[in-house]
């Protein structure tokens, strides 16, 4: 009896027919990101978990509930639930940031977490994001902002609101967390049994709670902007008028303090109300103490994530457009296996130009060939067969417009065919056509 395999629940596969979606994101990010100086970094898929238990806080949803951890010789490894933890820990470890600083990376990758699946919420799910390490100033901030902004802004995404808030740093959040102790006390019995353990060890976690009855009584707590100490109030200020300066649109949140203790100071979100409660596309901050924590310098260090999945379903719901995907170039037709033999050497030479060259494998007839050509949107096909190869030339033809030119079959067909190419790309970009093909451009 054949066995039923399917994914796992809270996963998904990526189609040949999707995948241009993806690359229009991941291009667009990393063409972004270098143009704000920063580099590629590429880390492990599963850290150990003392790592995320010290990083990410022992009292976040994330290490409580939802991280994915085996045991393998008396060692605990854990699949990544995000990427700053396993960024900087890289950075420290390779000496990243003895070099000059600030150090700008960026990363594509897989997280995973145990979640509930649903529309945006993956087990597996994938991230761009990016930190900076080295500078304290809130132009630091401004840029990482500025940076995101600019990517979701190329994407073509619209009515992207911008959040932001400071939740200060550890002098003027000891007095903070009081005040919260003080105020959840008193409704204590209400909260849920996490929230509990969090009125002890980090009161603030209560404020990013999923639970109904504690997002209500946490209406009324206190504010951080009210505790900020004059430095981090300094610091925030400053961060608005670079904002503002930049022409950068924001709303201030004093609610938001993101899901992992890690972060210090500024911490923002863009979020859109066009995917229901999943709604934050990208969300970062500064993390000044994080490296020290990890038995680096003291130095401070920002960035930020953005869920991928999370971005196509905005993109689909708003209609953007997405970059061309590659098709096939040009596509011999062969009859018998001279013509065959042909049709390889000349896709071969083809191909060390940049070249997207195919032509039959199946062993089909002529008829069954240019169908085959047709569903796989060949801009060209060409026909060889005895007659062809004892004159020496072929007739190319235009799949689009079903014009033909023939082209001698010697050494000089690369050239001529090149020829050919480029003029029906230039027809293309006079009637308005926009080329923005994924895998390159031609030699």
């Amino acid at each position: 009896m054949a066995i039923n395999i399917k994914r796992p629940n809270g996963t998904e596969d990526v189609l040949p027919k999707d995948v241009h979606r993806w690359q229009t994101v991941e291009k667009i990010a990393r063409e972004t990101a270098d143009s704000f100086g920063f580099s590629e970094i590429r880390i492990p898929t599963f850290e150990n978990t003392e790592l995320f238990m010290r990083s990410v806080g022992e009292t976040t949803d994330v290490v409580q509930k939802e991280m994915y951890t085996v045991m393998a010789k008396e060692t605990k490894f854990t699949l990544r639930p995000e990427g700053t933890a396993g960024t900087i820990r890289a950075m420290l470890q390779n000496g990243l940031l003895n070099e000059a600083l600030p150090q700008r990376v960026y990363y594509i990758l897989s997280c995973f977490r145990h979640e509930r699946p649903q529309a945006g919420r993956l087990r597996e799910f994938h991230q761009f994001g990016l930190e900076m390490a080295g500078s304290p100033s809130p132009s630091a901030d401004a840029e990482v902002i500025s940076l995101a902004k600019n990517i979701l802004d190329r994407l073509g995404l619209k009515n992207i609101k911008l959040y932001i808030n400071s939740i200060g740093c550890p002098t003027c959040r000891a007095k903070y967390h009081e005040a919260l102790r003080n105020y959840f006390e008193n409704r204590k019995d209400e909260l849920c049994e996490t929230c509990h353990e969090r009125l002890e060890k980090n009161p603030m976690r209560i404020l990013d709670c999923k639970s109904p009855v504690c997002q209500e009584i946490a209406k009324n707590a206190p504010v951080i902007l009210d505790f900020l100490c004059d430095e981090c109030g300094e610091h925030f200020e400053k961060l608005k008028k670079y904002l503002g300066n930049l022409g950068i649109e924001y709303n201030v949140n004093p609610k938001i303090v993101r899901g992992l203790d890690y972060y210090t100071k500024t911490v923002f979100e863009f979020v859109t109300d066009e995917i229901g409660a999943q709604g934050t596309v990208c969300g970062g901050g500064r993390y000044d103490g994080l490296i020290e924590q990890l038995g680096g310098q003291k130095v401070p260090a920002l960035g930020f994530a953005m869920g991928i999945e999370r971005l196509l379903i905005v993109m689909d719901k708003q209609k953007c457009e997405f970059l061309t995907p590659r098709k096939c170039d040009i596509y011999f037709a062969t009859m018998g296996d001279e013509s065959l033999e042909k049709a390889m050497s000349i896709s071969h030479e083809l191909r060390e130009y940049g070249y997207r060259a195919e032509f039959d494998l199946m062993g089909r007839g002529i008829k069954a060939q240019m169908k085959y050509a047709n569903k796989i949107g060949a801009s060209f096909t060409v026909v060889l067969g005895d007659n062809e190869l004892s004159q020496g030339t072929a007739k190319v033809k235009d799949m689009e417009t079903g014009g033909e030119v023939e082209i001698s079959l010697d050494d000089k067909f690369r050239v001529n065919f090149e020829s050919l190419y480029f003029n029906k790309m230039m027809d293309s970009l006079e009637d308005g056509e926009m080329l923005n093909n994924l895998n390159g451009d031609v030699k």
